[in-house]
């Protein structure tokens, strides 16, 4: 038993955390540059470039692979699926179905709307929406490659309970009638789609996905490894745990509150996460912070508005807000064992 963990954890360090690229960038840094890593601007260079490069290798394989899967998924299937299925059996599915879909939560808001005009109930589409850009296969291999397997499980797990729940409900108060009309009257119809690809064209398909979302996210990624870097080595640890030290009930709310303004995906998101867990901050107010800037971002929320009534955007906002304080406080307290 021993020697299987030891080969695991060989195998985790080697491919996900990529301890072999840390030293790498170290000696280039300190041969190189001739900077020191235990300097703050060694160690910012350092940072920078060893999560750079982690976070775009690990991207380009993950999502070539999930996309050749999602390449038996295509939307009409995806419809099919949760067409068969009532109650919380097809929340649960659609939330599931979520993960499948590496997309940002502007880009989930028009297969939202194609669901939505199949005729799928609005909740069910709501778990899909919720889920998709807050939980994806991809993001729980990142988040194991920065934290540990525990923390990546615990945010997966949270994330598919908040959008099984969020979209329960809106199913239980009988939403629809909030859904803009043109979404609802343009009904989608049903045929017999060949959903066969050769393997050339799943290839192909799974290659485009890559650079597709290389193109969305690569900006985000850069921005996100920057301030990670910032707050890693030039803010004092003092002045972060004085606004977002676990020990301040506000800390939570700030963090999801500061998320929400932000536009970005969890790639994006995650070197910050994980410059702020090195400076003590709690892992529930860090994860707020991730939930609050994947799934209520302000240019998400806008595009929504354009599809939802006022009162359901607000219902949707309010689960969500308060979902993610629940998460947030929770795991504060529980946090600790998971590091």
């Amino acid at each position: 038993m021993d020697s299987i963990i030891a080969i695991f954890a060989w195998l985790n360090n080697v491919l996900l955390k990529m301890t072999w690229l840390s030293e790498g960038v170290r000696w280039l840094v300190e041969n190189l540059f001739g900077l020191s890593i235990n300097t703050k601007i060694g160690g910012s260079i350092h940072f920078f470039i060893y999560d750079v490069l982690k976070i775009f290798i690990l991207l380009s394989v993950l999502i070539y692979l999930l996309s050749y899967i999602q390449s038996y998924f295509p939307p009409e299937r995806t419809r099919q699926i949760l067409g068969r299925m009532q109650g919380l059996k097809a929340n649960i599915m659609g939330a599931l179905l979520g993960t499948l879909t590496p997309f940002c939560s502007c880009s989930s808001i028009p297969l939202f709307i194609g669901f939505t005009r199949a005729g799928l109930p609005v909740g069910v589409t709501f778990s899909f929406l919720i889920s998709s850009p807050l939980v994806d296969l991809a993001s729980i291999i990142l988040l194991a490659s920065i934290f540990n397997w525990t923390i990546a499980m615990v945010y997966v797990l949270f994330g598919l309970v908040l959008a099984v729940l969020g979209g329960s409900l809106i199913s239980f108060l009988k939403m629809e009638r909030y859904v803009a009309e043109f979404v609802t009257q343009n009904r989608a119809i049903d045929g017999n789609e060949d959903f066969t690809m050769s393997a050339k064209e799943r290839r192909d398909f799974a290659q485009e996905q890559v650079t597709d979302i290389f193109q969305k996210v690569w900006i985000y990624v850069l921005i996100g490894v920057g301030i990670g870097a910032a707050i890693h080595n030039w803010i004092p640890e003092q002045w972060i745990t004085a606004l977002l030290g676990k020990e301040h009930w506000y800390s939570v709310l700030i963090a999801t509150l500061v998320g929400i303004p932000m536009y970005a995906d969890i790639f994006g998101t995650l070197p910050i996460a994980e410059a702020l867990v090195l400076k003590g901050i709690g892992l529930g107010t860090v994860l707020a912070f991730m939930m609050a800037v994947t799934a209520l971002s302000l240019p998400s929320l806008i595009l929504l508005k354009q599809v939802v009534k006022l009162r359901l955007l607000s219902l949707f906002i309010a689960i969500i807000f308060v979902g993610i304080l629940i998460i947030g406080y929770s795991l504060n307290m529980i946090g600790a064992m998971f590091l």
